[in-house]
């Protein structure tokens, strides 16, 4: 015989969970999500190395990329023409192009959740600028920039976000997130700064500084994906690594320390892996803007707003989405080629005032 309560003495029904530290700290799978992400990776790829003024089918572009794996003994069936463009033009062109879009969004992800800011992008701390004030002085210097160009655009990103955190870390007992990011936006300007400074006093050379800020993956090599393969691999270990505690830093920097998290050595641990992977990528592709905004946020979008699975889809993600973005670069206007950043902004701007007013409605994606 079963009872009824009556409504006031009903047991009270348990309220739905809400997006708080307990949601959170909540395990979620990332199984799901990275499968996609991958296939869609792979799809990038095979798109990005068929797709050129030479005719290839993607069964001959599949057939030429197995030849080359070890043990397996397949026949390319290609002529020798066919294998080296598909082999040392287009190849080298997309896997560049994969690493760096993997750290561009990996970096973002990495910015937005250590600084709590779901505008944040991995130029936030002054990477930008420092890189465009080393290449610019590099380039009007008159020296060969074939090889002096990258390391330098490098050494500017770091310098630029270690005088950052030098500054910022300054205020306070330990510094702030907020004070870092105002350190950062005063470094930026500085160097900013600098750079027209020079681009004023050498004008002739404006038009190559431009197509290098503009950002570009045209005569890709083997050597560049070489150059930066060993700082994307140390920067993705390191962000993938810390990726449960920065679901952790969402609760914020107190709550965060209450749980036995040393705030302080975890966001700077983040902050030099995420430097290092865009230092890297932008010393090799120039200035490539939006792809740390768009790429994240679509997938807490689309799968979950937990880093668990925000941080290793958006760096498989960010890979697949450049390698698109570089294809429609050498498509859209063939045999010119439009410069990778500006295909990025096209997408990149009208998907940063969506964020901008779903943040401003109160449905911050984040």
């Amino acid at each position: 015989m079963s009872t009824t309560l009556p409504p006031s003495v009903a047991p009270p029904r348990t309220a739905a969970p809400t997006a708080g530290p307990a949601v959170a700290l909540r395990a979620v799978s990332a199984r799901r999500p990275v499968a996609v992400a991958v296939c869609a990776l792979i799809g990038a790829v095979l798109l990005g190395v068929s797709v050129g003024p030479a005719d290839l089918s993607v069964g001959t572009v599949v057939r030429i990329l197995l030849s080359h794996v070890p043990l397996l003994h397949v026949h390319a069936g290609a002529s020798r023409a066919d294998a080296d463009i598909v082999w040392q033009i287009r190849l080298p062109r997309v896997v560049l192009g994969g690493l760096v879009g993997s750290m561009l969004a990996g970096g973002g992800a990495a910015f937005q959740g250590v600084f709590r800011n779901p505008l944040a992008d991995p130029y936030l701390l002054g990477v930008a600028a420092g890189a465009g004030l080393g290449a610019t002085a590099v380039i009007v210097s008159g020296s060969s920039t074939s090889a002096l160009l990258p390391p330098a655009a490098f050494a500017g990103a770091v310098a630029a976000v270690a005088l950052t955190y030098a500054v910022g870390s300054t205020v306070g007992r330990k510094g702030t997130t907020a004070s870092i990011v105002l350190a950062g936006v005063a470094v930026a300007a500085l160097l900013t700064a600098i750079q027209t400074y020079l681009q004023q006093q050498h004008a002739p050379d404006l038009q190559e500084v431009y197509s290098w800020i503009l950002g570009g993956l045209s005569g890709a090599t083997w050597s560049d994906v070489v150059l930066i393969l060993p700082y994307v691999a140390v920067s993705a270990v390191v962000l993938l690594a810390h990726r449960r505690l920065l679901d952790v830093l969402r609760v914020g920097e107190d709550e965060a320390d209450s749980l036995g998290v040393r705030t302080a050595r975890v966001r700077l641990a983040i902050v030099a892996a995420a430097t290092l992977g865009t230092a890297a990528a932008v010393a090799v592709s120039g200035l490539i803007g939006f792809v740390g905004i768009i790429v994240p946020h679509t997938v807490r979008l689309s799968t979950s707003s937990s880093y668990r699975v925000v941080v290793p889809v958006s760096m498989i993600g960010g890979a697949a989405f450049l390698i698109l973005a570089d294809v429609a670069a050498r498509t859209v206007q063939a045999p010119a080629e439009i410069p990778i950043g500006v295909v990025t902004a096209f997408v990149g701007a009208p998907f940063f005032l969506f964020v901008l007013r779903s943040r401003r409605a109160g449905r911050s994606v984040t």
